[in-house]
């Protein structure tokens, strides 16, 4: 079951991240001479009129597209390699920009998709941001909020749907902040720290979120048309790109264990459960799949997109390509940090796997 639902999520997403380098950079006339899903042995493949040789290879964790020009799947340029006008390396840097941010765009634009068929399909919820009850355990009405506060700001964040104050919870357990409220017309400002939950689900998986312990009044389903369930998808994918973020900063600043991130094991266990429970959770997690994907090839790391896109950010403002030199220091660090980071990832799937007891 892991196996085929890691298979359904990771394979079709690696293909359309590679397909939007492929599309793009065909649209501005650069040969792609592989097309890979896969790294290492090819399994299969075949050659199209074009030379393009697509191709499926024996390690499904990613995949890559080599343009003409390029010495290695990695897109270092090949310096032996000719100066033909179909050449990635010798198309405008803004041409090259656009090829290398069409893989994490494409890979948004399937969230988005997702989630503004969800919001066609379903609605979306409106709450009050009244509070209607508390939690048996509650960190607001221990602070002194009581049932009817209407809260309009957190740490000067204005709130105007109870849906507005996940976002500025969930990721901060212990975190102190001041909540505005109004209670009998008369605004009040108070600290209440957030409560720190170690939250379940069905297959024993463990998150660690910051919880008020607070409820809206009765939520109501509205439907939504075509063009307010895109904008909404797009609020949905960038407000859960911004919690990766801050998740991020908290690992490096230290707030939050190292031991919360995941590789390919842990998606393919969660793939699995999810697609035991039907269709409707598989694509909802493909869609938090295809948003990390794109999050993390933008993140400025040589070897990824993001490390790319901050070489031509450099040429533009140096009106000239980082040296050989300064390029190949660049990517064997990056790489470095990259295969640290596959270890790291991987030693935590291992040890939270059921055999070990977590």
């Amino acid at each position: 079951m892991w196996i085929v639902g890691f298979l359904l999520v990771l394979g079709p997403l690696v293909t359309v991240h590679e397909l939007g380098h492929y599309l793009v950079g065909r649209w501005f006339g650069v040969k792609a001479d592989a097309f890979s899903i896969g790294f290492g042995k090819e399994l299969a493949g075949w050659t199209d009129r074009r030379g393009t040789r697509w191709k499926l290879a024996a390690i499904p964790l990613g995949g890559y597209v080599q343009f003409k020009g390029d010495m290695n799947p990695a897109s270092i340029a090949d310096p032996n390699a000719p100066h033909d006008d179909d050449t990635f390396q010798c198309k405008p840097l803004w041409q090259r920009a656009l090829i290398v941010f069409a893989g994490p765009a494409t890979n948004l634009l399937v969230a988005v998709a997702i989630f503004a068929s969800f919001n066609m399909a379903f609605g979306k919820v409106e709450a009050h941001n009244e509070i209607g009850r508390f939690a048996e355990v509650s960190a607001a009405r221990d602070a002194g909020l009581q049932e009817g506060d209407l809260i309009t700001r957190i740490d000067g964040n204005r709130i105007e749907q109870f849906d507005d104050i996940g976002p500025l919870v969930m990721m901060f357990p212990g975190r102190t902040v001041d909540i505005t409220y109004l209670r009998d017309g008369a605004e009040s400002t108070i600290p209440v720290e957030i409560g720190e939950t170690v939250e379940r689900d069905r297959f024993g998986n463990e998150s660690r979120v910051g919880r008020l312990g607070i409820y809206s009044q009765e939520p109501e389903l509205v439907p939504v048309g075509p063009v307010e369930s895109v904008g909404l998808a797009f609020e949905q994918s960038f407000g859960l790109m911004d919690m990766m973020i801050t998740g991020i900063k908290q690992i490096v600043l230290g707030d939050r264990s190292i031991k919360e991130l995941g590789g390919p094991i842990k998606i393919a266990k969660y793939s699995g459960e999810q697609m035991s429970l039907g269709l409707l959770p598989l694509v909802s997690f493909a869609a938090l799949i295809s948003l990390n994907l794109a999050f993390i090839n933008l993140l400025p790391i040589p070897a990824l997109d993001g490390g790319h896109l901050a070489f031509y950010a450099a040429e533009a403002i140096r009106r000239k390509p980082v040296g050989p030199r300064g390029q190949e220091l660049a990517y064997r660090t990056g790489m470095a940090l990259v295969l640290m980071l596959m270890v790291v990832v991987t030693v935590n799937d291992i040890v939270s796997l059921p055999i070990f007891g977590s």
